[in-house]
């Protein structure tokens, strides 16, 4: 050996332990080296097998790799594709999934069997995952290579607009029978009233006509990829779902359709793709013989970046909790990756020591009304193996950071009111006095008749319910100390929050604070 090998092999940096196992068809190994080498030069130790194994076979590796205590992420390149059983073509470019029995769904018209990825991140047998678990199912190595470019880009983006503060919800009008959709409605107000921050705005695109937040029924498609396509930190969908569709809005004597595969090729993100999530049924149907609507909507070029989604017929108790943990994954304990925000889900899915107040409600409303009550953990447990991460478990997920926002607990319509800000950092400030998620800022018209209602009427009032801003103003936010100043509309009133953006060269921030806004709240009674 040369003295200059030596003095090379003495001065290279040590291995890092292998944190992230990768299973990955030989045919794809060039299109993934892109995102190797973006790993590894991130820290992350990262040995790749092959897939031309057994799903046992995997497993036994999958553990066996553990043992050394070290690893954190398991990976999964390529389809599952039912016929590479017999076909040997599509078996070197497929990763095989995993069965269990299904229980609690099958009772209300699902298969026997639910596909899960989730058996290869369990290493003791529980059901509870240990590993952090994604799949990338792609069918060939030009998508392969397509997403992780996508990938690399939505982690290297220097985009912080306000699209790091946004999350999009469409949901479908339920159908479920009476007391399953007083779950699902009760969860759907819970999560986006309690399980988002009051810092982060939202929009609501809901399928039934009669309600402020829908949109023209006939226009309900282009309006529900116009949002996606404003771009967000999450897009959510809640409803029905099947495999290459989700629900229609139901009128009077008509339907209209909210988003299939036939769509996806009109996903166009106008800045950073966001992580969809599917609360709803079969639209992560990964394991069938054609490509679900998830899996569509990752390949286009303009979808989201990763989808979290169900295989089978998902229960609106169950899935609504999922939704609440992966919230309470990002938003409170501020998970860095995708990953370890749906490990954390998956296993407060099944041991919650310490529930948050949503979480509790969702268990209350579940109880009193659930038709099987005495399931409900049967439920969670399954939905732990229904539910799927199609896409980078190591997707960094972006956090802003906080702002200190203070205000003045009350205040009266034509006030001027001062709020203390405590930036991080130095940028571009949006400073808005918002009402709270559960009000509206104006009289919503009732729609007593379909026919009677104009596209245009549908339209203004479907914007004015997401709007929820009484005023706004723009200015420079400075590091440390910045005071801004809003004059109260007249027409404000009600629970408020004062709500602050930062979008800096670095990163961004955010911040909120609470307002009521009351008539008979004068200056001169105020301290």
């Amino acid at each position: 050996m040369t003295t200059a090998l030596v003095l090379l092999l003495l001065c290279a940096p040590p291995e890092a332990p292998i944190d992230t196992l990768v299973v990955c068809p030989a045919e794809f190994r060039q299109a993934l080296e892109p995102w190797l080498v973006h790993r590894r030069a991130a820290g992350h130790g990262i040995a790749v097998i092959s897939n031309l194994k057994s799903a046992d076979a995997l497993r036994d590796e999958v553990r066996e790799t553990a043992k050394a205590g070290s690893l954190h992420y398991l990976v999964l390149v390529g389809d599952a594709d039912p016929a590479m059983a017999t076909n040997q073509t599509l078996r070197a470019r497929c990763v095989p999934t995993h069965y269990v029995p299904a229980k609690v769904n099958v009772q209300y018209g699902s298969e026997p069997e639910i596909a899960t990825d989730n058996w290869y991140a369990d290493l003791d047998d529980d059901r509870v995952p240990e590993l952090a678990v994604g799949r990338l199912p792609c069918d060939s190595a030009a998508d392969l290579s397509h997403l992780v470019q996508r990938i690399v880009d939505y982690e290297t983006s220097r985009d912080f607009g306000p699209w790091r503060r946004q999350v999009h919800f469409v949901a479908g009008l339920g159908g479920f029978g009476a007391m399953a959709d007083a779950v699902l409605e009760a969860a759907a107000k819970s999560l986006i009233g309690d399980g988002i921050p009051s810092a982060y705005a939202t929009t609501m695109t809901y399928g039934s006509w009669q309600s402020p937040y829908c949109p023209d029924p006939r226009q309900f498609q282009q309006v529900t990829i116009e949002r996606f396509n404003e771009g967000s930190l999450f897009w959510v969908y809640m409803g029905h779902g099947e495999l290459r569709a989700v629900d229609r809005v139901r009128t009077p004597g008509e339907t209209f359709p909210i988003l299939s595969t036939n769509e996806t090729n009109q996903l166009a993100c106008q800045h950073a793709a966001p992580i969809a999530c599917f609360l709803a049924c079969y639209a992560g149907g990964f394991d069938a013989r054609r490509d679900c609507l998830a899996e569509e909507m990752l390949r286009a070029s303009g979808g989201p970046v990763a989808v979290l989604c169900g295989t089978r017929v998902t229960m609106p108790y169950a899935m609504s909790v999922m939704g609440s943990e992966l919230l309470r994954a990002c938003f409170v304990e501020h998970a860095e990756t995708l990953g370890d925000a749906m490990l954390s889900a998956k296993r407060r899915m099944i041991h919650s020591d310490d529930p948050t107040r949503l979480r509790q409600s969702l268990d209350r409303a579940a109880r009193a009304l659930s038709p099987n009550a005495a399931q409900l953990e049967a439920e969670r447990a399954e939905h732990v193996d229904l539910f799927n991460l199609l896409g980078d478990p190591l997707l960094r997920l972006p956090q802003a950071l906080p702002v200190a926002v203070d205000v003045a607990s009350t205040a009266a319509p034509g006030d001027e009111i001062s709020i203390s800000i405590d930036s991080p950092l130095a940028g571009d400030g949006t400073v808005e006095l918002v009402a709270r998620r559960d009000r509206l800022t104006f009289h919503p018209p009732r729609r007593r008749s379909f026919e009677g209602t104009s596209s245009a009427d549908y339209m203004d009032t479907y914007r004015r319910a997401n709007e929820p801003r009484w005023v706004t103003t723009q200015m420079k936010v400075e590091r440390g100390a910045t005071v801004a100043r809003l004059a109260v509309p007249a027409e404000a009133r009600g629970p408020c929050h004062v709500r602050v953006f930062v979008s800096g060269d670095d990163n961004c921030a955010v911040g909120a604070a609470d307002l009521r806004i009351d008539p008979a709240t004068t200056t001169a009674a105020r301290p």
